[in-house]
């Protein structure tokens, strides 16, 4: 099944790249209808643009009000039909009128295993400086369902990581960030392919 999907991103944009990739491969079927980006210089506005999608940039802070912003969200959505939300590195906070109105249906990928080292404060480069600092021996990656929380949503998919005593906060950010790229093209395919169940806090996925 071919999905519309939009993307939203803050940054570079690797995730939103692998998923262009993956679709340009074939190995996706869905069509990237725009990316938004609440951050005017992300280098992800570029990507879209060198690979001929639509791309937004779209701040809460240049309206007067949330709900402004919020309707402004909505109409753009609606206008291409989106099927799904895919939140790619986007740091912003999604209205709770959008979660409503696109339940089940806005996912997200995190640099660490949920529920650990997520939530206010954990992205970038902070989430592999903590899990360094806290001295776990295993971290990994993890796409989800998105919720009125940040980062509680039900998880999809997750992929650890082994951790070796050398390494540096940045040398994790680099292999955890391979793992983001492939399970969140995965999740996709099986977003797809109908090969999810969400029962509860659980996401079954049927093989």
């Amino acid at each position: 099944m071919s999905l519309n999907i939009a993307v939203m991103i803050s940054g570079s944009g690797s995730n939103l790249q692998s998923i262009i990739d993956a679709i340009e491969k074939n190995s996706l079927k869905s069509e990237i209808k725009i990316v938004i980006s609440n951050t005017k210089n992300a280098y992800g506005l570029v990507r879209a643009e060198k690979h001929g999608i639509k791309s937004r940039y779209l701040s809460k802070n240049n309206y007067n009000s949330p709900r402004e912003y919020e309707e402004e969200l909505l109409e753009i959505l609606n206008n291409k039909k989106i099927d799904l939300i895919v939140l790619a590195g986007y740091l912003g906070i999604v209205p709770g009128e959008i979660i409503k109105h696109y339940k089940n249906k806005i996912i997200n990928i995190h640099p660490s295993l949920i529920p650990s080292f997520c939530g206010k404060g954990f992205y970038g480069l902070t989430v592999h400086e903590k899990v360094l600092e806290y001295g776990v021996k295993v971290t990994g990656a993890t796409t989800h369902f998105v919720d009125e929380g940040v980062d509680t949503g039900p998880i999809i998919m997750q992929e650890p990581f082994k951790i070796e005593d050398e390494i540096t906060a940045e040398e994790l950010q680099k292999e955890v960030l391979k793992i983001e790229h492939k399970i969140l093209v995965e999740t996709l395919g099986l977003i797809e392919n109908k090969k999810l169940e969400i029962n509860g806090r659980r996401v079954l996925i049927r093989r």
